[in-house]
């Protein structure tokens, strides 16, 4: 799948490591040679049998995955009410697929408790994001510590929530009762 068709062309060419194989095997040259970037982007057969399941099903999987984030987002209004998270925000004109369901708690500290004791009671949060300048690869650019602090203040505030198509009303109302104790 590609966004733009302008960019066909290339991406056939990258995805057959860089050379023009593919024009080859249609006579569109008499050889094929290296003519651009190269890796293996290619999946293998067995990855892409299960993404072309998913894709056949993407319209029953995303609502699957809104039905899920809407009931995290109702479940947890009184909290947020309360001041004791926040909830995510989707503006009224976007939409979006629900692949995340995340809360802002108030600091690091208070996160590092809430995903302990979520453990505890066996459910599973991550907090997952690391603002790229505070990363390794922030030396290659010019960034230096301090640059974004809300960027900062906010990946420590930020867990999310266990989200899977496989999330039953039973396990979801679990997290949902550990979130409120």
């Amino acid at each position: 799948m590609i966004n733009d068709p302008a960019f066909a062309e290339r991406a056939e060419m990258v995805r057959e490591q860089g050379t023009n194989r593919s024009k080859f095997y249609r006579s569109q040259v008499d050889k094929y040679t290296w003519i651009d970037v190269c890796s293996s982007y290619s999946p293998s057969k067995i990855i892409a049998a299960f993404l072309w399941a998913q894709i056949q099903e993407v319209d029953s999987i995303t609502a699957r995955r809104l039905a899920i984030w809407e009931n995290y987002y109702a479940a947890l209004e009184s909290l947020e009410t309360v001041g004791r998270l926040r909830r995510p925000v989707i503006p009224n004109s976007c939409g979006h697929n629900a692949h995340i369901y995340y809360l802002l708690l108030r600091d690091l500290e208070d996160r590092a408790q809430f995903i302990h004791a979520m453990k505890n009671k066996g459910a599973q949060c991550v907090f997952q994001y690391v603002p790229l300048h505070n990363s390794p690869y922030r030396q290659k650019l010019a960034f230096t510590q301090g640059d974004l602090p809300v960027t900062e203040k906010l990946a420590d505030c930020l867990v999310r929530l266990p989200l899977w198509l496989g999330l039953n009303q039973s396990f979801m109302s679990c997290i949902i009762r550990c979130l409120s104790e």
